[in-house]
């Protein structure tokens, strides 16, 4: 992976690729496929649910993603996206086709193979629960914190904080929707106000997609915190941000854990990479 000097942030990540920096020409480069995925859970023995809307972009052999607020994506908007030149989507008035069109692109020119720095990560088949329990101790095992540290996670994931309980971490949960826990605890609508409070930030890839990510990344990078991403939106985008702001990265390109019960695979970027294998990982949730 092309490694950057200096500080750099999504927009300066987006001006290189236009200019064809770390890569073919965008302008010759055209999406063949653009498709959204719409979800919604509750799983077994849970007492609340959620719903996911993700904007999924093809480029050649690779699909690049960015999650939205279910609802708020146009319906013409796979169709702007369609035989459309990647220089042009990443120039496109919405947010979400910007990421979703940056992260193909960088998809598809550094996929996740260990040759660009990518550790594979084995989730084993099983019910959605299950898959979502594996999911959680990959991305949690990224962590190097010990026990009584608080972590901010923003973008409430159960399973996540499940994991973060086993570990005897404490966490501060974020998200726009606001709302309760699994566990009836309020959940922050202002994820940059409560950073301060915390030792580290456990953040999703959406916040590249509603226009979140730059203020915690400055916040990690300031203030020398480890910033983990678990990141279905921008998978290849978020690694290129490793040393500056950004400590680890668990990426999971299309197709995501939930959509189906078959065996899978995330990848690890920066991080610790013995944890799994010294049993850092939760009893049960390996």
């Amino acid at each position: 992976m092309t490694t950057v000097t200096g500080t750099m942030g999504l927009d300066d990540l987006l001006t290189r690729v236009r200019a064809g920096e770390l890569g073919p020409d965008p302008a010759a480069q055209r999406v063949a496929v653009a498709f959204t995925t719409r979800q919604a859970v509750r799983h077994d023995g849970r007492g609340t649910g959620y719903r996911n809307e993700v904007l999924s972009l093809r480029l050649g052999g690779a699909v690049g993603s960015c999650a939205v607020e279910p609802g708020t994506l146009p319906d013409e908007t796979v169709e702007e996206c369609v035989g459309a030149d990647v220089a042009r989507l990443l120039e496109h008035p919405s947010l979400p086709v910007r990421v979703a069109a940056l992260d193909a692109y960088l998809m598809h020119v550094t996929p996740h193979t260990p040759e660009h720095g990518a550790r594979p990560v084995a989730l084993p088949a099983g019910t959605s629960l299950e898959k979502s329990r594996a999911r959680a101790a990959a991305v949690v095992g990224l962590l190097d914190l010990p026990a009584g540290a608080t972590v901010l996670v923003v973008g409430v994931v159960n399973s996540l904080l499940e994991a973060l309980r086993s570990r005897g971490l404490d966490y501060v949960p974020c998200d726009l929707k606001g709302g309760l826990t699994e566990w009836g605890e309020a959940v922050m609508t202002d994820a940059l106000a409560e950073a301060g409070r915390c030792d580290a930030l456990l953040v999703s890839g959406m916040t590249l997609g509603n226009g979140t990510f730059e203020p915690l990344r400055e916040h990690a990078r300031t203030y020398g915190k480890q910033l983990v991403a678990f990141a279905q939106t921008g998978s290849a985008v978020l690694p290129r941000f490793l040393g500056h702001g950004v400590s680890a990265v668990c990426a999971e390109p299309y197709p995501f854990f939930w959509l189906d019960g078959g065996a899978g695979t995330v990848h690890h970027y920066g991080g610790d990479p013995g944890a799994a294998s010294r049993g850092d990982l939760p009893e049960g949730e390996r």
